[in-house]
């Protein structure tokens, strides 16, 4: 897909997902503005792809103040918005390890109000066309035990996302993508951390291997291309169809062991 000229802006774009997203975005011809936690990621993909196409800012975007210095920021490097990546998110566990009342906002501010306020402060710039993609997950429909403060996150985005979409409807598209499984150890500060999976890790998923952040940047890219036009409001599955096997204990090879 061709982005000449557009501008994308990714938050958490310094590694995982959220790199490889922006490093396709940069491949396909576009300018990048990214705003981290990760200073030494974010310098590091600058000083790979040069100065002139990528704007990083280091700042934790969960801080009101930072996410309106950002937004500045982009606005008078580049003048206007394309795209915009709601990426950022981490988790602090939950009910079993006692995620206490500050961890839990901390995560919401970040996963859902980050987000949101980063849309209303770039509203009035968005081109002609342009398209606004919330990185969401499967959690935010099914769960593993602690993990309440990032599935309340990204249960929040997958609402946020289609009531975006009708409140800019017109003007900007507005979809989410909910990645599965994705192996994000080739695109962390330490390439090495990248583990091999076992045979059942790979066959439990109906395509048969664990996803990579390739998966999910490619799904980004097909939203924000005029391929995409006439979907927003939508929440798009990319885990390799995880969440579509049903399994019962002691069927077709499964158990359950507490």
């Amino acid at each position: 897909m061709n982005f000449n000229g557009k501008v994308c802006v990714i938050t958490g774009g310094a590694n995982g997902i959220g790199r490889c997203i922006a490093e396709e975005f940069l491949l396909a011809g576009a300018n990048v503005a990214i705003i981290d936690i990760d200073a030494y990621s974010g310098k590091k993909l600058v000083a790979r792809y040069g100065t002139e196409r990528i704007l990083f800012m280091h700042g934790d975007i969960a801080q009101k103040e930072v996410i309106e210095v950002f937004s500045g920021e982009v606005l008078r490097r580049f003048g206007r918005v394309d795209y915009l990546i709601n990426n950022a998110c981490l988790s602090k566990k939950g009910l079993l390890s006692g995620c206490g009342f500050e961890d839990f906002d901390y995560v919401l501010r970040l996963g859902v109000a980050a987000p949101y306020y980063l849309t209303k402060l770039l509203n009035g710039s968005f081109a002609t066309g342009a398209s606004v993609v919330n990185i969401a997950s499967t959690r935010a429909f099914m769960s593993q035990s602690d993990t309440e403060s990032y599935t309340a996150a990204k249960g929040g985005i997958s609402a946020l996302t289609h009531a975006m979409a009708v409140s800019l409807a017109g003007r900007v598209r507005v979809n989410a993508i909910s990645p599965g499984w994705i192996e994000t150890g080739a695109y962390q500060s330490d390439a090495a951390l990248s583990p091999e999976h076992s045979e059942p890790d790979q066959l439990q998923h109906p395509v048969h291997r664990v996803g990579v952040p390739q998966d999910i940047a490619k799904t980004v890219l097909f939203l924000c291309s005029d391929d995409a036009a006439f979907i927003t409001g939508e929440n798009i599955t990319v885990d390799g169809g995880m969440t579509k096997r049903m399994i019962y204990h002691n069927d077709e090879g499964w158990s359950y062991q507490p």
